[in-house]
């Protein structure tokens, strides 16, 4: 495998935080568009202000990123804190814009004993930021500390088939030495697994495994700027409060990178991301759809324009513990009772593509096929007759809880028409929604997932496994994670594919979750500025910048 990642080019992130719920960005991008349509009605081929073809700083480079929740690896759940964590830290691996996975810390690896055993090999002389050596031992340390058992990392379960993870996410053991995590000595890093980890170089390549010093504890690093040590591309040097400052690393594996700057911009304080990207303030901006219809056909801004399928699923889910979405024939008649290619159909054209499975097309071994119930409401009376409901209303009360999706009112009606049943409806804000989730599901909810790394299994066992800490609805079957295990054991691209497509068609049938649409990404690079390009996980490398001579 090629070790050079200098080349890889990376994304602007999209306008959502990363994998529950809408966060700071997407807001901004929200708040934005209203002040951005009312100006620009009308500008559709015309004119606008004319837009700096060239950096203004060659050695600075300015990027709308939202403000972190946290910045470190063990602590974030977001993809704007996701986003921050990348630059300041380093993974054993990387995606390439093809999405292929590429070594990073790690110059290779090596899976043995039917998948159960992956070996990496780190790179030599390889240090941190403040130029102490950076030894195998430090991954086992990092990855140590997701388990935490006082506080756990939200994205731990991405490698819960590790030996000894379900029991640390369990609670059943508190001793996180039991990970099977080695490192037999200063280069290698052994990974023991319970079942097949063919997938395990791709998912360390997601922020919660880069890797982190010594000197930081069981508790959050805190984010405190030149002091704050890291393994990635750049250092924080400074926190204003619109903005978070980053230097270059002189001591980055792959060498200090061209960009010597970067300004991660929390907030425009109410302003246009395409104003501020008109003026210069900005070199990248994320956009909406709303801005990217109209900068489409628009001879100064067009050029600047990017488009790309972001790899996220909106779906909702149903807390199967509890009466009386536990019984699968409920589930399907709720699922079998709202019109999704509708609902998808509806979304205004560009802004998402009709989802169907829970896995976004794009992500490499994607099975074909049309994995979304089909609309029957009939049938779906049948079925809540035939788990003794033959009145909706005998159900009760249905909560449904979301952070306020666009697909929810149409349910809402479709449901009661269908079924006749009484739902209460209501939305929560980002941080609050977050904790219900984690806490107390509502018997039905929406999540918006972004991948962590381009893989099936981050979508279907990642959500859907059995003790997935990600499984909000607490959905298990036996058939299900079967399958799972079975591609992620399989020799060959085909047998993976197969075995996927077995777990999406339980998912359909069982109905755990249904998936609405895909998202896409839009973004505004400024001319000359390279390696900005999408992989489709919504963070830029930041590393991989540069301008053009």
């Amino acid at each position: 495998m090629d070790p050079d990642l200098t080349g890889l080019e990376p994304e602007a992130p999209p306008s959502r935080a990363r994998r529950l719920a809408i966060g700071a960005l997407a807001v901004l991008v929200a708040i934005a568009l209203l002040a951005t349509s009312v100006r620009l009605l009308g500008t559709q081929g015309g004119s606008a202000p004319e837009v700096a073809a060239a950096a203004t700083d060659p050695s600075t480079v300015s990027i709308l990123a939202g403000e972190p929740s946290s910045l470190d690896p063990a602590h974030h759940g977001d993809l704007t804190s996701a986003s921050y964590v990348s630059q300041l830290y380093e993974t054993l691996t990387a995606v390439d814009p093809a999405l292929a996975i590429r070594p990073a810390l790690a110059a290779s690896w090596d899976v043995a004993d039917g998948a159960r055993e992956v070996t990496f090999h780190l790179r030599p002389d390889l240090r941190f930021s403040d130029g102490s050596p950076l030894r195998a031992s430090d991954v086992v340390h990092s990855w140590r500390r997701l388990f935490d058992p006082r506080d756990p990392s939200p994205l731990a379960s991405l490698i819960a088939d590790v030996k000894g993870a379900r029991e640390l996410l369990a609670g059943t053991s508190t001793d996180t030495s039991t990970l099977g995590v080695t490192a037999p000595d200063d280069r290698t890093v052994t990974v023991e697994l319970e079942r097949g980890g063919n997938d395990l170089p791709a998912i360390v390549s997601s922020a919660p495994f880069a890797i982190v010093p010594p000197s930081a504890g069981e508790g959050e690093i805190s984010p405190t700027p030149g002091s704050l040590v890291g393994s990635g591309g750049y250092t924080l040097e400074r926190v204003d409060p619109d903005a978070f400052t980053l230097k270059a690393n002189p001591n980055y594996w792959a060498g200090k990178p061209a960009i010597e700057t970067v300004k991660m911009v929390t907030t425009l304080n109410g302003g246009s991301p395409v104003e501020a990207f008109e003026s210069s303030t900005l070199d990248v901006a994320p956009i909406g759809w709303f801005d990217a219809g109209w900068i489409a056909y628009n001879s100064t801004l067009g050029p600047s324009l990017r488009s790309d399928p972001s790899l996220s699923v909106v779906y909702y889910g149903f807390e199967t513990r509890r009466p009386p979405f536990d019984t699968p024939d409920v589930r399907r008649a709720f699922a079998e009772a709202v019109d999704w290619r509708r609902l998808a159909a509806l979304d205004e054209p560009g802004s998402t593509l009709a989802a169907t499975g829970m896995v976004p097309k794009g992500i490499p071994g994607t099975p074909e096929g049309d994995y979304v119930p089909s609309y029957d409401p009939a049938g779906a009376k049948q079925l809540l007759a035939r788990a003794g409901y033959a009145d909706g209303k005998a159900l009760g009360p249905i909560s449904f809880v979301s952070n306020g999706g666009g697909y929810d009112g149409g349910i809402l009606t479709m449901l009661e028409q269908n079924l006749g049943v009484d739902i209460g409806y209501s939305t929560m804000d980002f941080a609050t929604y977050q904790e219900r989730l984690a806490t107390d599901p509502p018997q039905i909810w929406s999540i918006d997932w972004v991948a962590d790394y381009p893989g099936p299994n981050d979508f279907l066992g990642v959500l859907l496994g059995t003790g997935s800490t990600a499984n909000q609805g607490g959905w298990s079957s036996a058939p299900f994670d079967q399958a799972i295990e079975a591609a992620t054991s399989a020799t060959t691209p085909a047998e993976a594919t197969a075995a996927y497509a077995r777990a999406m068609g339980i998912v359909r049938d069982d109905a755990p979750a249904v998936p609405v649409t895909y998202g896409t990404s839009y973004s505004l690079v400024r001319e000359g500025l390279l390696g900005a390009a999408s992989t489709g996980t919504g963070i830029l490398r930041l590393a991989g910048l540069a301008w053009q001579p």
